[in-house]
């Protein structure tokens, strides 16, 4: 039991929702379409989680070796800098979540093809580059798009293809709103963490621009989810994001040190009240 509990942290539960919501959307824009088939979406919400789970790993590990997670840090305690875990278990981690994440995945190509190869590898390579190399997307400070297209716009986007057979309008603008809030919980993270990542030459958004540009691209994301929201289900119960997204907006800005810990917290919630209100939306 304690070997689970100590595993279960180590992925990271709390960053699922940014993985299983926008998914969820997708399920539920093809189920008010077409209906399910419930196989392949219980299959893209394994792949999903496992994917995000793989990322998470590959994210830990580097950064420790980088020197960019250390014992005391202000968010989430890490498990290799808290000694709880070694280099050696987390490379084998790594390698059974891809394992299942091919599995997974060859199943969901076998159902998609071209479109859901391009997404899964694109995906992977994603998860991998994100900081596993010399010129990683997140110590060059563009991860925030790309968390953007593949939380958001590919991740809803591809859940609707698989279950329809095609795109479309409706999960692009979803897909957007999805990604736009994972994109702030990144923004969050990284406003938290400007101090230990600029110290590990980690530039990421705001170490390279500062803070209060840190602030106007949480804003632009904020505003841009708020928009595709209103434009895809014009004054429904979605349109009651706005209250949501502009209490985490206006929560930011007032915070400090580990007070951005209930920030990432609430923009987590924020990705969840989207879907719950979206199937309000579609099904009442």
């Amino acid at each position: 039991m304690n070997a689970f509990i100590k595993w279960f942290k180590i992925i990271r539960p709390q960053t699922l929702f940014a993985a299983l919501c926008p998914v969820v959307a997708g399920l539920l824009i093809a189920a008010k379409d077409r209906g399910l088939d419930g196989i392949v979406a219980v299959v893209t919400v394994l792949s999903a989680l496992s994917l995000q789970v793989f990322c998470n790993l590959v994210n830990d590990y580097y950064d420790f070796v980088r020197g960019a997670d250390k014992k005391g840090r202000q968010g989430n305690a890490r498990a290799l800098a808290e000694g709880t875990v070694g280099l050696k278990e987390i490379r084998v981690a790594i390698f059974i979540t891809l394992a299942f994440v091919l599995f997974t995945g060859a199943f969901l190509i076998f159902k998609g093809g071209l479109p859901i190869i391009l997404i899964g590898i694109s995906s992977i390579l994603f998860g991998y580059l994100y900081t596993a190399t010399s010129h990683s997307l997140a110590y060059l400070g563009i991860a925030d798009l790309f968390v953007f297209v593949y939380f958001g716009l590919l991740a809803v986007g591809g859940t609707v293809y698989l279950q329809t057979g095609c795109f479309s309008a409706q999960s692009l603008l979803t897909g957007a709103v999805c990604g736009s809030i994972s994109t702030c919980v990144l923004i969050i993270n990284n406003i938290r963490d400007r101090a230990d990542d600029k110290a590990v030459n980690k530039k990421t958004f705001v170490v390279r621009f500062g803070l209060k540009a840190g602030y106007g691209e949480m804003l632009f994301f904020i505003l841009l989810a708020m928009t595709c929201t209103i434009c895809c289900y014009s004054l429904s119960w979605n349109s009651l994001m706005v209250l949501p997204l502009a209490a985490l907006f206006v929560s930011t800005l007032k915070a400090d040190g580990s007070q951005y810990n209930r920030c990432l917290l609430f923009a987590g919630l924020n990705n969840l009240i989207f879907v719950i209100l979206t199937a309000i939306t579609l099904f009442m």
